[in-house]
């Protein structure tokens, strides 16, 4: 496959071979981020379109310093944010099913991510934090992105990423035992 800059270049000489490859090459991997995101596949959906489009109209402007992937992360991170203030989102509050898989390739992954935790349990405890704390755990551990290049996606300093990342784990481990907690008493009061 073609290198990122190579794609951009016949993109910008009028290319719609290499935006269609350039386009597929990011799509997955964006789709899955809004959708961990947004948690609801339709919604997910319509953003995605939305993001590309965005790339489509902004391409010119990308300056070739850090990478493609982060700068086009950066367009998703944004898109995402301006949903959750819009109208669509306020009148939007279910959130359903992230993807099927966790991914635990990564021996740093916290253990968290590596129990046998349900999906559904997992998904909730990521939805109930905050927002930026979220957006640097899914970024981190379902994309795994280094915490610089969340960094530079965010907008936002290395040590900033990096206490995000510590708050959310806490509240995802506290959050996920109290589920914990949960299941044992039902157990005992059968």
């Amino acid at each position: 496959m073609p290198e990122d800059q190579e794609l951009i270049e016949e993109i910008l000489q009028g290319s719609q071979a290499a935006m269609e490859v350039l386009t597929r090459k990011y799509y997955k991997s964006i789709y899955a981020f809004v959708y961990r995101k947004v948690g609801n596949k339709e919604m997910a959906y319509d953003l995605t379109q939305e993001i590309f489009i965005k790339m489509m109209q902004r391409i010119k402007s990308y300056s070739n310093k850090g990478s493609f992937k982060s700068w086009l992360y950066t367009i998703a991170v944004n898109h995402c944010r301006d949903y959750w203030k819009s109208a669509d989102y306020k009148q939007t509050t279910k959130i359903t099913e992230l993807q099927d898989s966790i991914k635990s390739t990564n021996s740093d992954v916290p253990y968290i991510f590596e129990r046998k935790e349900s999906r559904e349990q997992v998904k909730a405890a990521i939805n109930r934090l905050p927002d930026i704390q979220k957006e640097a755990v899914i970024l981190k551990y379902y994309h795994d992105m280094k915490i610089k290049e969340i960094a530079d996606i965010t907008k936002a300093n290395v040590s900033t990423v990096k206490s995000r990342l510590k708050q959310g784990l806490g509240k995802l481990a506290t959050s996920l035992e109290r589920g914990e907690g949960n299941d044992q008493k039902r157990q005992t009061n059968h």
